[in-house]
């Protein structure tokens, strides 16, 4: 099939005007203007007139299990308030309530244009009741052993033989103060042995870096109170902490970084370039530290971007993502901020040469977003945007997502 429209924004070179896609089964085969693809390839064509096709975007960091938290939780006055009031309400949820939850936050997403996600799950034991999403998945295993041991090989064995549709499987031991340096190390391992990726949540608040810093603070005193040992406190900083393991590489997909010192940057521009997730409104709704995406840019790091989970967002929209984003930074270009939500998100799943632009060889997930301005403000249009898509394709197969 061969799919028109009046842009083709590749992410692989300058946005093409009167540009079309062809496809075959579900792959990218041409990409280039409409004559010369026209002329090239035979196929069914379906025009979508004023229109700019891109990459389908990937959310690399986010929460299906609570979906349905949306609004449950007010905004708190303290990280470790937070925690508590998302342990209470996922006390009151069952099997069911988190199966449901996960299908709405993949539906949703779709509709705003995401086609991959890394989606950390708590409950992985629940993916093979969940069924095929309308994303390609890559489900991360959350793993927490603050209270009792975790076997990060177990985990990882259930959930590749659970898991069904599109995607892959990683793992995530959920932060430095829920999971050990043991529990690190096994991930790192298994991640390295099976060629898969892995994620955690580090340095997200203050609370956190008093903690492991100073010794001290609400984040403390709510782990030392659920028997969380805390000798490994008050000695250094969060990333500090994970980094004298000796774990991180580049497989790594790292989320939030709110809170660096200049040592932390230090070590940053000494170690490996991990990939590096913000949640531009989740960062927002906590009112953490200002993120240092000039300083992470500038030692080399590529920043992806995430919708964390409706605990603590409005919704799963990357596009309002990028234009929280784009306010933020307004030195930022349309480009730029694009490949944090295409190019940089795939890379950091290891896909750099399968998703994230529109290329031969590439998967055919693509989406399609009005497009009335000049050519050299499209980019601009299309991070402005407001809406749900009005088209979109996975692995070739065409739909309408609003």
């Amino acid at each position: 099939m061969i799919i028109r429209a009046r842009a083709v924004v590749t992410m692989a070179g300058e946005p093409i005007a009167n540009g079309a896609v062809a496809i075959a089964g579900n792959r990218i085969v041409d990409v280039g203007s409409w004559p010369q693809v026209r002329a090239r390839n035979a196929g069914v064509v379906t025009d979508l007139g004023e229109r700019a096709l891109l990459p389908g975007l990937v959310n690399a960091h986010c929460h299906f299990d609570y979906t349905n938290l949306r609004g449950a939780i007010a905004r708190p006055s303290s990280f470790a308030g937070w925690i508590r009031e998302i342990n209470a309400c996922k006390a009151a949820l069952g099997p069911a309530d988190y199966v449901r939850s996960i299908r709405a936050g993949a539906a949703e997403a779709a509709k705003f244009g995401t086609t991959t996600v890394a989606n950390l799950e708590a409950f992985p034991e629940l993916i093979g009741e969940v069924g095929e999403l309308p994303l390609r998945t890559w489900w991360f295993a959350e793993m927490i052993d603050v209270r009792t041991g975790v076997s990060a090989g177990e985990v990882l064995d259930g959930l590749e033989k659970t898991r069904r549709g599109l995607g892959g499987v990683g793992l995530a031991p959920h932060a430095p103060f829920t999971a050990s340096q043991e529990l690190y190390a096994g991930t790192a391992a298994l991640a390295r042995a099976r060629n898969i990726p892995a994620t955690t949540h580090l340095a997200e608040a203050a609370e956190e870096m008093a903690m492991f810093k100073t010794g001290n603070g609400a984040l403390f005193d709510f782990l030392q109170e659920i028997g969380r040992p805390m000798a490994d406190c008050g000695r250094g900083t969060p990333l500090a902490w994970l980094a004298e393991s000796g774990v991180l590489e580049a497989r790594w997909i790292v989320a939030h970084l709110n809170e660096l010192t200049g040592s932390d940057l230090g070590l940053l521009a000494r170690g490996p370039r991990f990939q590096v997730v913000h949640c531009p409104r989740s960062h927002r709704y906590f009112g953490h530290s200002p993120f240092q995406l000039k300083e992470l840019r500038g030692l080399g790091f590529k920043v992806c971007l995430g919708t964390d989970s409706l605990a603590s967002n409005d919704d799963l929209s990357l596009f309002a993502e990028m234009r929280q984003l784009w306010e933020t930074y307004p030195t930022l270009t349309a480009f730029q901020i694009l490949e944090m939500a295409t190019v940089n998100g795939a890379a950091a799943l290891g896909m750099e040469e399968a998703l994230g632009r529109l290329a031969g060889g590439f998967f055919a997930d693509i989406i399609a977003v009005p497009c009335t301005g000049a050519l050299k403000e499209v980019e601009a249009e299309i991070v402005s945007f407001t809406d749900q898509v009005p088209w979109r394709m996975l692995d070739g197969i065409a739909a309408a997502a609003g």
